[in-house]
């Protein structure tokens, strides 16, 4: 062979291993695993068609005098970080005898998932940024597999972990005001931010990025819709799932006092000292302070209003126009509250037809006569049926409701254009044990149609999905990411999803049912509008 020709052959042979490492943003990388950030070099690893990258810090760990602080920038390291592990859950304590205790403060930390193939796409893929549930006390990035979304919309995928419970959401009179009681939510915008300046260098668009979330989740992406001073450019998309961005929430000044009682229970009295007293004590300490000061209220640290972190209740700033106008995904599940009505009854609280009317009058107040009258007992399966059916069409005081998600919608949608879905499958795989009635689509029932084997443990091992739950699971992820990626919920060889006009105008998930209905009627909520015209009217 002439020499001419074997240079040519080298060459080609160079560019066709060369085009095999090009990543989404067009650039040359001999090895695909390495990709360099703002702070430093991270290494992934290849799994299951994805870049796996794991445990990348986005703030410093907020030990000692950061702990109550916003969230500070991480150090830059040399070398390459290895980011094939998550890293730890932050702060809680085990919930319902499932998920895993955790006491390392170190965990400020996110992961990103990166569609892979030898031929990546030569454009910047769209951004999805998961932010996990867990009622504000609880919760992982680590338990929820992300190659699953990845793949089926060509996008990439990020998660993280943030502060939660008595150290992000606890309120108390000794912290800044202009961030009390809502620190959880600065670590996640900081995060935000850091997706923002490093989604290019994993091929994602940081101009094309969508938050998305469940339950706390849900609500977080809700607190960024509704403060745009803090948000503005930083999403494109929101999707909120099982969220009730329209729920009244506590001010600053209600919510401290549940934290002025773990400051209490753990001997901080002092006024003067009680900041540095809180700052000495044990993570353990604080957790179990913060439980007893919990009790039985699900949203003893939901966030707080009133501050530069959140300025405006969410009916007031979705009705007025002065939040981030973005076009939403809004909805829940049909069945949201029955969840808790079997937590209750593994707790030893069971719902019988005798005490029916007592739990009515714990939740209802005043109204428990008209509700048992709309809602009798005996016109469901079982008592405990009943009243997580009373509680997810409407219940004031829990965002979970399907009520206060149409009138989300119909505040939101003056502005923006919003696709409103109620998650209905009621064969959905248990999320709990059976709690001897019937369950349906209980909240977070619909996690495993996003996270395959999703069990609320970092075990990721519940049973895979039937084939018509399979089946569905791909065309709600259509519609997920065809949205991520433009803006407009599109799944091929499915029902039209239309914007949210009306009432009927609302797209129902269930196996070989997809398509809208009148979420309004199915829900009753003609009925609740009269005893809270307030929340439900406007």
């Amino acid at each position: 062979m002439s020499k001419p020709h074997l240079i040519l052959c080298l060459l080609v042979v160079m560019a066709t291993v060369s085009a095999q490492y090009v990543t989404a943003a067009g650039r040359e990388n001999p090895d695909p695993t390495i990709v360099k950030t703002d702070a430093g070099m991270v290494r992934g690893k290849i799994s299951n068609r994805v870049l796996e990258f794991k445990g990348i810090p986005y703030a410093a760990p907020p030990l000692s005098e950061l702990r109550w602080q916003l969230p500070q920038p991480p150090k830059a390291w040399t070398g390459v970080l290895d980011a094939t592990k998550y890293k730890s859950a932050c702060p809680q304590l085990s919930r319902y005898g499932s998920t895993e205790a955790s006491y390392d403060e170190d965990c400020l930390y996110l992961n990103v998932t990166v569609p892979y193939s030898q031929h990546s796409s030569p454009t910047l893929r769209p951004v999805i940024v998961w932010i996990h549930g867990g009622a504000f006390v609880g919760g992982s990035s680590s338990l929820y597999p992300l190659d699953f979304i990845a793949t089926t919309g060509d996008v990439v995928v990020v998660s993280m972990n943030y502060r939660l419970g008595v150290l992000g959401f606890m309120a108390h009179p000794s912290f800044d005001p202009d961030w009390n009681g809502a620190l959880a939510l600065e670590d996640q915008r900081s995060a935000l931010r850091w997706v923002k300046r490093n989604a290019a260098a994993f091929g994602g668009d940081p101009n094309n990025i969508t938050i998305a979330g469940e339950s706390a989740g849900a609500a977080s992406v809700c607190m960024h819709v509704i403060a745009p001073e803090e948000t503005l450019g930083l999403f494109h998309k929101a999707i909120v799932q099982s969220g009730g961005c329209a729920t009244p929430l506590k001010t600053i000044a209600e919510n401290s006092k549940t934290g002025q009682k773990v400051a209490d229970y753990v001997g901080c009295t002092e006024a003067a000292t009680a900041l540095a007293c809180l700052r000495g004590k044990s993570v353990k300490d604080l957790l179990e302070a913060g439980s007893k000061a919990q009790g039985s209220n699900l949203l003893a640290y939901a966030p707080s209003v009133g501050s530069k972190a959140i300025p405006l209740q969410g009916a007031d700033a979705l009705g007025s126009g002065k939040f981030v106008h973005v076009p939403m995904i809004n909805g829940g599940n049909r069945d949201e509250l029955r969840l808790y009505v079997a937590y209750d009854a593994q707790a030893g609280d069971s719902v019988t037809k005798d005490n029916y009317a007592a739990h009515i009058q714990k939740v209802y107040g005043g109204f428990a006569d008209q509700v048992i009258a709309e809602y009798p007992s005996s016109a469901y399966s079982s008592p405990p049926s009943a009243l997580g059916t009373v509680m997810s069409d409407f219940r004031l005081d829990v965002g979970l409701n399907n009520c206060i998600y149409l009138q989300t919608d119909k505040l939101a949608s003056k502005y923006v254009k919003v696709y409103e879905y109620v998650f209905a499958d009621r064969d959905a795989p248990p999320v709990t044990k059976n709690p001897g009635f019937e369950m349906g689509a209980v909240h977070a029932s619909e996690l495993p149609y996003q996270f395959p084997h999703f069990s609320d443990t970092a075990k990721v091992d519940a049973p895979a999905l039937p084939e018509a739950q399979q089946k569905m699971a791909k065309q709600m992820m259509a519609y997920w990411t065809s949205f991520a990626r433009n803006g407009v919920p599109v799944a091929q060889g499915a029902p039209v999803w239309e914007p949210f006009t009306a009432d009927d105008k609302v797209f129902r998930f269930e196996p070989e049912n997809l398509g809208s209905f009148d979420a309004s009627s199915e829900h009753n909520c003609e009925f609740w509008k009269k005893l809270y015209p307030a929340v439900l009217t406007r």
